[in-house]
Order: structure tokens, then sequence, then C-alpha cells
């Protein structure tokens, strides 16, 4: 964002009388730099792009016209002003000019003392919109990063309630990434699995257990089986899940970034065939961050040491993955994973939590 003062102009015009009354206007307020042709024009702003240019239409080889639509085609040059100053003084011709982005049109013979307010006018409002979109850009950033903040703060309760799953929630983290980036050019789930949702997806995945917070101890951290009874309220976490993430979330919008999260706690359980918790889905009626966690979740718990069971080996886990397709697992996302299984080992071994886990992974 440049100072009125150390702004640059570039003036584009092919009559040497123009260039002159130009620049003895403008000299002593703006650095100038000069074209007489477009061509040489484009090459110039490419190598170094001024922050407004005056610009001729009726010049030879290129016009005017030419020029403006080639910058304005170009994500580098798109946003220049444009101020056109010409002869041509017909409303259809400014019209066009307008239509290309030009900012403004000013018809020769001009009055030097107006195309310096002009200039000056213009550049003032790149300031201000320069200044703005900085403004927009700090914002985006300290939104993202209270974002990031608060699902991190909260998984973290998840991860205090039971220490033997310290690395669970950057592994399903990483696992969900890769997984989505290679099903998101399946036909299935290309119009899904946009950049922006996996971004979402990854962020919102360690608060894919933030319901065990309501699941008391002595269930939670049972070394054994549990009953029946205790089964069912373990099974309860989903809706925990759900219901924490949903209280959040009515304050900030039906659009707010936690609904990922809340399909992903709520649904992580259920199975394709029909047999899971808490609501009984079946095939494609279970969400799809829902399907992808469902499998990465399972990985982990496999290949993992829990105070109810040893960890399994990685081949292990990925036989019980395999036979699980089209039963408990989308037969799609196991195919995925399959492909994966070899970084999904390389994964799991860079953040395991024991060397009995490591041992398991590297053999």
């Amino acid at each position: 964002m440049c100072d009125i003062s150390t702004c640059t102009v570039m003036i584009v015009d092919d009559t040497e009388t123009n260039i002159d009354i130009l620049v003895e206007a403008l000299g002593k307020d703006f650095d100038l730099r000069v074209a007489m042709d477009g061509e040489t024009a484009l090459e110039a702003i490419a190598d170094e792009p001024p922050d407004l240019i005056l610009l001729d239409i009726m010049m030879p080889g290129m016009d005017g016209y030419e020029v403006c639509r080639r910058l304005k085609a170009v994500p580098e040059t798109r946003d220049i002003p444009i101020v056109f100053l010409t002869a041509m003084s017909d409303e259809e011709d400014e019209a066009r000019g307008l239509g290309l982005g030009a900012v403004d049109y000013i018809t020769k013979p001009f009055s030097p003392a107006l195309v310096k307010a002009r200039v000056r006018n213009q550049l003032e409002l790149k300031r201000y919109r320069d200044h703005l979109e900085d403004l927009v850009r700090e914002r985006t950033r300290q939104l993202v990063l209270t974002q990031d903040v608060t699902i991190q703060s909260m998984g973290t309760l998840a991860e205090y309630r039971d220490p033997e799953t310290g690395g669970h929630i950057r592994r399903t983290q990483h696992y969900v990434r890769i997984l989505a980036e290679h099903l998101k050019t399946h036909p299935k789930f290309r119009e899904r699995l946009t950049d922006t949702a996996i971004e979402l997806l990854v962020k919102s995945a360690p608060l894919h257990d933030i319901g065990k917070v309501g699941v008391r101890d002595n269930i939670l951290l049972k070394p054994g089986e549990l009953t029946e009874a205790e089964f069912e309220e373990m099974k309860q976490h989903t809706v925990y899940g759900r219901d924490a993430i949903l209280a959040s979330e009515k304050k900030l919008g039906q659009d707010s970034f936690l609904s990922v999260a809340r399909e992903i706690a709520y649904s992580h359980q259920e199975k394709w065939d029909g047999t899971g918790y808490p609501q009984g889905l079946k095939g494609e009626e279970i969400p799809l961050f829902g399907r992808l966690m469902a499998v990465a979740d399972v990985y982990d718990a496999l290949i993992s040491k829990r105070v109810y069971k040893p960890p399994y080996p990685h081949e292990t886990a990925v036989a019980m993955i395999r036979e699980g397709r089209g039963t408990h697992f989308d037969p799609d996302v196991v195919d995925a994973f399959l492909d994966l299984s070899d970084e999904f080992r390389k994964i799991a071994l860079e953040n395991a939590d024991f060397e009995e886990e490591r041992v398991l992974l590297s053999q």
C-alpha cells in the first residue's frame, strides 16, 4: 500500500506531446514511468507493476482496450486502477472502456489539473481498498486461529480423561486427511471433498470423542470387558459429544465451523450395515465425514495400547478393516484405506505413544 507521494503512475501514450503535458502535470507529485505502445507497456508492467495506469486507446499495434483486457485477465495486474485518457469521446467508447474494468475515462483535450485530481482520487481509493483488504486478511487469520484453538482446547479435554491416547488426536487427524485427499477425485465424493471441506474435516477431527468427557471413569478406564449396561453408557458418548458441540454451535449460527465436528462426533460409530450407534444409520445415510472417521478411529484403536487390550500389529489391523468392508465400513473408504495402508503405518509409527506400539508397527 503506497503513500500517495510515493505512488508510481505509468503513462501509456504514443504521442510525445501528451506525455510531456502529463509529465509536467504529475511529475512533482508521483513517480512516473512511460511507455509509447501496448506491448512495451505490458512488458514493463509485468516486470514492475505500477500503482495506477494512464492509458491511451488509439495506439499503433495493440490498442488500449486490448492492453486493459490483458491486464485484467492476470491476477498480478487485475487490481491496478486503469484510467483511459483518449480522444475517443463517444458514450459507446466510454462504456466499452469502463466495461473492461477501467476506473475512469477522461477525454482529450484534457485539463492537466483535472487529470491530476482524478489520479489522486483513484490512488486514495486504492490506498483505502488495500488497507481494507489487509484488515480483512488479518481478521480472517484471527478467526482461523480462534477456530483452531477452540477445537484443540475442546479435544484436549477428552484426551485428559484417557492419558493413554495422547497421540490419538494427532494420528486420526493425519489419517482422515490422507483418506479425504485420496478420495476427492472419486466421482462419488468430488463435490463433497473440496479443499475447504477437507480442511474443516481435519480441523474438526480432534472432537470426534469429545463426548467421552461425560462417561464415568469406572467405565471409560475399565481394564476389563464392559458389561452390557456399561457399554450402553459408553455408547452415549456420541450423544454427549453432539449435544456439547450443538450448544456452542447454536451461538455461532447454522453455518458454524462446528457443524462438521458435530457430524463427526455423532456419526463416527455408525456402521455401513446399520448395526452401529446411536441412530443405526445404514449405508450412505451415514454422513461422509463420519464414514471417514470410522475407518481412521478403528484402525488407530486396533494398533494402539489400551487399558483393556494390547496393541495389534499393523497387518492384523489392516486385515480386520478389510474384513469389515461393506459391513462395518463404507467399501469405497476401505478401498482408499487399503491403497494408503503403508501411509497409515508411517503416521502411526511417527506418532506412537508407547514403545510396544512402535515395535509392532516396525515389524
